[in-house]
């Protein structure tokens, strides 16, 4: 998901411009953006110090609210020490004392499954209606969501008719999102500072799996008092303050970017020259001078002036040019988009790492008990992931724009595969509790980096006016493709035993072959671009261009 480098912020920053037109008082088509229902708004017709407060508060409820679902590994163990699905072992299994019987792993890990689906799947959903009707709407969907899946985690065992825990884990996953996802656009609120407000909400959304992590650790001080009971409905005051501050402070619109705030200031510019050509009183005309140039001048302002804007283009132009592949796809329809090479393979390794991903986050301690052949080392090891995870995902976020930034996208692309390969490596390495730890900490960097670095390469490749439409079509195939979690878990506990290394070598051989098809695909199109474009920058030399002459295009397959 949910996101995070400079490119993403771009996406965000710079979609297909929309010039909505509004009549002003004196009757004139004004081509400026107005403020008609739904259509965004401009940042410095807003206070600062509510504009600041806004990004506060949104990264609080981020924090509180967007990710929790993902802490699942944390909240696991309560669940077990709760009984939850106890009742499905065998009195064989039961009379051995074992920590975790078949049915209950498979129950829990399906909980988790299901919840990891849905995350992914309904951002098209929530891009639909925040498109629709703005951020406050989707906020407030979140929020009574949320507040759902409290309820059923609050009153799971008074529920008999179904099973409330799949449900209720559900309900906060898809509040998630609609949570996080229409935070987004306060990046414009500060344009000039757009990075750091992404790289804050980010963070939020990282950290909160350690939510669950905070909750086990009451939950042990406590021996067990605040169950999940208590937890869940003390925790009802997360959703109840995201709805209100929706009403009260959050805005109902999304600001503008970028884009449409210089288009807004070249049309405020355009005015001041034509007034003069419409019959309106001296007077009129002089109040709408007064009030277009402060319009510019507030815009400049935000931008942090003209010259900043055209340093801030030129720097932008400098990343696309050195990412190698920049306009691979651009311009083509979404349908053909889809249709290609850079789509497929693209999609291919998303959905191999996705579930591999989600397959250990489901399967942490299992694993490693069976690893390290000790269930003390592995309850070790999961305190540490559990800690690690919403850690990593922050320390890793300036390293990653600075990669991102630095270096091509087929550079990213190989440097991905190959620590792939490694995390895997480590993931089948036997009574070896410093592999193991290695492995947590490369995957907890990997997670972050490889999520911004498929919609970094979405965006460079595809383009902006497509980025929603094919980026939540990578994440919404992921998504669905993680169902296959169950079956690799029966796969896990069933055929071979509680055995992960059978399963992990295979997610590992397949995403390394469909990662070096990748990466050859890009090194190779990669080529053909850069030979194109030296050979519209010969022609462009050129005084005169043969009739008949043509430029064939590149990038497609």
């Amino acid at each position: 998901m949910a996101a995070h480098s400079s490119t993403v912020a771009e996406s965000r920053l710079y979609p297909s411009v929309q010039v909505h037109q509004t009549v002003p008082v004196g009757g004139k088509l004004d081509k400026g953006v107005g403020s008609g229902k739904g259509l965004p708004v401009g940042a410095f017709e807003v206070s600062r110090t509510k504009r600041v407060l806004q990004v506060g508060v949104a990264t609080v409820y981020c924090l509180l609210a967007a990710g929790v679902v993902f802490g699942y590994a944390a909240l696991k163990p309560v669940m077990i020490k709760e009984g939850v699905y106890r009742g499905l072992c065998t009195d064989n299994e039961i009379e051995k004392g074992v920590h975790v019987c078949y049915e209950q792993e498979i129950r829990l890990n399906f909980m988790f499954t299901v919840a990891a689906v849905a995350t992914n799947v309904c951002a098209l959903l929530v891009g639909a209606i925040l498109d629709q009707y703005g951020p406050r709407v989707s906020g407030v969907i979140g929020s009574v969501l949320f507040a759902f899946g409290c309820l059923g985690f609050g009153f799971a065992k008074q529920i008999h008719q179904v099973d409330p825990y799949p449900i209720s884990y559900l309900l906060l996953a898809l509040g998630g999102p609609f949570i996080f996802i229409p935070s987004f656009h306060l990046s414009n609120a500060f344009p000039t500072h757009s990075g750091l407000v992404l790289s804050m909400l980010t963070g939020a959304f990282d950290s909160s799996s350690a939510i669950f992590l905070l909750y086990r650790i009451v939950y042990e001080k406590t021996n067990g008092r605040i169950g999940l009971h208590q937890w869940f409905l003390g925790y009802l005051v997360v959703p109840a303050f995201i709805f209100v501050v929706q009403f009260f402070l959050m805005p109902a619109r999304s600001y503008k970017t970028v884009v449409e705030l210089v288009r807004q200031a070249e049309v405020e510019e355009e005015l001041l020259e034509e007034d003069s050509d419409y019959e309106i009183d001296d007077d009129e005309i002089h109040v709408r001078r007064e009030h277009r140039e402060a319009v510019i001048g507030e815009i400049d302002y935000l931008l942090g002036g003209k010259n900043a804007l055209e340093e801030s283009e030129r720097k932008r132009e400098k990343r696309h040019e050195s990412s190698g592949v920049w306009g691979a796809m651009h311009g083509r329809p979404a349908m053909q988009q889809v249709g290609s090479w850079w789509f497929v393979l693209i999609a291919m390794f998303t959905i191999i790492q996705m579930t591999r991903i989600n397959y250990f986050v489901a399967t942490v301690r299992p694993q490693y008990v069976y690893l390290l052949h000790s269930y003390s080392k592995a309850v070790k090891i999961n305190e540490f992931f559990d800690i690690a995870l919403p850690l990593g995902g922050i320390i890793a976020i300036p390293f990653i724009g600075l990669l991102l930034d630095r270096f091509s996208t087929l550079t990213i692309l190989s440097f991905l595969v190959a620590l792939a390969a490694v995390i895997g490596a480590l993931g089948v390495v036997e009574d070896s509790y410093t592999a193991a730890i290695v492995g947590i900490i490369g995957f907890v960097a990997y997670r972050p980096f490889y999520y911004t670095a498929i919609s970094d390469y979405t965006a460079k490749v595809f383009g902006f006016k497509t980025f929603g439409k094919v980026y939540g079509l990578i994440i919404c195939l992921a998504g669905l493709f993680n169902f296959s979690q169950a079956g690799l878990v029966a796969l896990t506990f069933g055929v071979f035993k509680k055995d992960p290394r059978p399963v992990n070598l295979g997610l590992l051989l397949v995403a390394v072959s469909v990662g070096v098809v990748l990466v050859l695909y890009v090194w190779r199109s990669g080529r053909r671009i850069k030979r194109h474009r030296l050979g519209l920058e010969a022609m462009s030399a050129e005084p005169i261009l043969m009739p008949g002459g043509s430029h064939n295009g590149y990038g497609g397959v």
